[in-house]
């Protein structure tokens, strides 16, 4: 007997959807299917204790979006903060209150881990092991569709790379994943490792308590400072009512960025004249901008770094915040020896050097008794994997702000239900109708931590469903107003 009818005989609920995931994603989720699908029993698993997802993960100081919040925040939840560039604990409590407000919390089991799924054409259905608690039982759900909210961080590491003579350093080193209230920082010479987007928050918001931050880069990111607040967005609420405001706000943030990226994309030399203007501007002209905020690869390459207010800037200008440029030789005993200028000391040091990527929040799959590789498979949409039924992934831009995507892929699976429901359909599978059309990577980004994992990705493919597109509005007409009948999904009863 095959491992999926092993699993059935165990199993001791059925929903018609089951959501993995009680983040910004599965939220969103499961908001659009009580909207759009009323009659459809749904349960939320949750690997943590607490929802929110990466909101709710991450404690490092500053923590903040990188994207505005017109855009971040969901299309069908206005936000209503001053504030468009906000802070981790706000954004954790809007995802928690459309939970709230909208009877979600009640339908999501926390410290559940989905494990496995293995799906049976026969039963159409798929039946999930899952472990629950803190000594990991085991139980089974069955679903008739599965739906991946799980985002693709791990949530267990992030990434550091083998520095040497790491175990030699006698402070204390932590990644910003890892941090807990109990670090304290105050008074103390401080080196943040990297020039992400980490780095940027951390920077600035560690340098109001410690003696000093230095933050060490090998290379340089593009980093580009916009006001906290969105004074046009601010005006808007005052004159028209909220939900008008919101949209025409958040039409507008889409558009400036869509803009700014083709810009990136058709002239990047102009791209980067603009935004080294700008930090020359913030910086003044002794400040070598050249060696510490001029990358070697065109803008939106890699994603590109906001500071609101331009607190970074100010911090180096205000002498609390270094930026050196260099590579790392060792550690020592009392800080950091660089290749070519001496050594950093540091109380503490936090390694702001990257996440690691995790499919499926470590899942596996199964199709009829067969395991499935993510990898060999091509991504539909965006949002299915090609020979595998009633299964969705919602993941979200890497050029945009996650929700924009995220919205429009879980509208869009809830037109698929639908309409198998009108059609009394049971299966939907997506299937290659050319074994030899090119396959490309998932998405074109040269950034480590994809780099670092996009082998194990499924590949896109040459030309529409299967071409990922990283463009709101192309995805707006194909996912909102598209057809869910196509020669490449096949439906069965």
């Amino acid at each position: 007997m095959d491992a999926s009818a092993d699993l059935v005989r165990s199993a001791t609920e059925h929903f018609d959807v089951l959501i993995v995931g009680a983040g910004l994603s599965g939220i969103g989720a499961a908001w659009h299917l009580q909207d759009k699908c009323p009659g459809k029993s749904y349960a939320i698993v949750e690997a943590r204790a607490a929802s929110g997802g990466t909101w709710d993960l991450f404690r490092y100081p500053g923590v903040r979006s990188d994207s505005d919040m017109y855009t971040l925040g969901y299309a069908f939840r206005p936000w209503k903060d001053a504030k468009a560039i906000a802070d981790g604990p706000s954004i954790l409590s809007y995802i928690r209150e459309v939970a709230a407000d909208s009877g979600i919390d009640r339908h999501i089991r926390y410290r559940h881990r989905a494990v496995a799924a293995a799906w049976s054409s026969d039963r159409a259905c798929w039946t999930v092991e899952i472990e629950h608690g803190p000594q990991r039982e085991k139980t089974t759900i069955t679903c008739s569709f599965l739906w991946m909210c799980s985002g693709y961080y791990d949530y267990a590491a992030g990434y550091t790379p083998d520095f040497p003579g790491v175990g030699r350093f006698k402070g204390r080193i932590v990644h910003p994943q890892k941090w807990s209230e109990e670090i304290d920082y105050r008074g103390k010479k401080v080196v943040v490792i990297g020039s992400g987007a980490t780095a940027v928050t951390l920077v600035p918001a560690m340098a109001i308590k410690a003696a000093h931050v230095t933050m060490l880069q090998r290379s340089p990111t593009y980093v580009v400072a916009r006001p906290a607040e969105d004074a046009l967005a601010n005006r808007l609420r005052r004159w028209l009512p909220l939900r008008l405001a919101y949209a025409l706000t958040r039409w507008k943030n889409v558009l400036l960025g869509m803009y700014f990226y083709r810009l990136c994309k058709r002239r990047p030399d102009r791209a980067k004249s603009l935004i080294l203007k700008g930090v020359r501007e913030l910086m003044g002209p002794d400040y070598d901008v050249g060696r510490h905020f001029t990358p070697r690869y065109d803008p939106w390459d890699q994603r590109l770094c906001l500071v609101p207010d331009a607190d970074l800037f100010r911090a180096i200008r205000g002498g609390r915040v270094a930026v050196v440029t260099d590579e790392i030789e060792s550690f020592t005993e009392t800080g950091i020896r660089l290749k070519s200028s001496g050594e950093l000391p540091a109380d503490l040091i936090v390694t702001a050097t990257g996440l690691v990527l995790q499919l499926l929040g470590g899942m596996t799959i199964a199709v009829d008794g067969t395991a499935v590789d993510p990898a060999d498979t091509l991504s539909y949409k965006g949002m299915m994997y090609s020979d595998v039924p009633n299964f969705a992934v919602v993941t979200g831009y890497t050029n945009a702000s996650w929700t924009l995507k995220a919205d429009l892929v879980c509208e869009y699976v809830c037109r698929l239900l639908v309409h198998m429901d009108r059609n009394g359909l049971r299966q939907c599978t997506p299937r290659v109708d050319d074994p030899a059309m090119e396959r490309l990577p998932w998405v074109d980004f040269s950034s480590g931590y994809i780099q670092r994992a996009i082998d194990k990705f499924p590949k896109q493919g040459a030309r529409p469903p299967w071409r990922l597109h990283q463009n709101y509005a192309l995805d707006l007409v194909g996912l909102r107003f598209g057809s869910v009948q196509d020669k490449a999904m096949v439906f069965s009863k």
